[in-house]
């Protein structure tokens, strides 16, 4: 792409006095869309990249170069989706909680965020924990959920009253 650019320190480029100034795109950076239009991030032949400047795509006449970032831009989202997804089917089809089995320690922490409590619930040779519904824990160990709840809890007591005769 060839850009012509007016000077801000001198007359109009293109006059009898300065001539215009020609820029060539080197590749593009990156893109955004503000009031409205988009504008891509260019990097110029033979500048630094402290030069890169923001550009309507109005103003560009380069589309070999919009058509390979945004070919390479929607590639990229593909295959962070593509990644995403296969991760999020190996997790979600493991057991959690009780149904792994394993022993229950300790509770290390709770959570009422998703609107039913849950406990943070440690088990026995396992460095992993699970969030448990409160209510599975109340049934299947009790007595974990009162070491929590005691350990917790501060107990004050009345202070004891000496009466002198």
């Amino acid at each position: 792409m060839v850009k012509t650019r007016q000077r801000e320190d001198g007359p109009p480029c293109g006059t009898a006095e300065q001539p215009a100034e020609e820029f060539s795109v080197e590749k593009i950076l990156d893109k955004r869309t503000r009031e409205g239009k988009v504008e891509y991030l260019l990097k110029w032949k033979g500048y630094s990249d402290d030069d890169n400047t923001w550009e309507p795509e109005d103003n560009l006449d380069c589309p070999d170069l919009i058509s390979a970032y945004e070919s390479r831009f929607e590639q990229t989202l593909a295959d962070a989706e593509d990644k995403n997804k296969g991760k999020n089917v190996t997790e979600d089809n493991r057991p959690r909680g009780f149904d792994r089995g394993l022993e229950p320690t300790k509770i290390v922490g709770a959570t009422d965020a998703s609107g039913e409590l849950l406990f943070l619930m440690m088990w026995k040779n396992c460095k992993e924990a699970d969030l448990v519904p409160a209510s599975q824990v109340n049934l299947r160990c009790p007595e974990i959920a009162i070491n929590y709840y005691e350990s917790r809890k501060m107990w004050f007591t009345k202070e004891t009253v000496i009466e002198l005769d």
